[in-house]
């Protein structure tokens, strides 16, 4: 299968790229803060996604202004990790046992 390059004219790429930043903006930091088992997606991933951006050589001051806002929310990420989850301790008690074991059979 051939492929062929999309080429934007002028108001649908500064849309693309509009959408583009919403979309960072809106799951990059859940992505990063994940689950128990850490991010979704690192730190690098978003790096290089804005870095594309900037490598249109197409954006407006506005689209700028928030791709620079990403980057310094990478950058504060970085600088302050959430913390890592410790997996749950062992549990110490004994299990459950029934009150009344030898009853277990009559109905009340």
């Amino acid at each position: 299968m051939e492929r062929t390059l999309i080429t934007l004219t002028g108001s649908s790429q500064a849309a693309f790229i509009d959408r583009d930043i919403a979309h960072i903006g809106r799951v990059m930091r859940p992505s990063l803060q994940g689950d128990l088992g850490g991010p979704i997606l690192p730190v690098s991933y978003w790096r290089k996604r804005l870095y594309q951006l900037l490598d249109t050589g197409h954006l407006s001051h506005a689209q700028l202004c928030t791709v620079d806002s990403l980057l310094l929310q990478l950058d504060q990420f970085e600088a302050d990790p959430p913390p890592v989850w410790i997996a749950p301790a062992a549990a110490t008690a004994a299990p459950f046992q029934p009150l009344h074991a030898a009853g277990a059979g009559r109905h009340i």
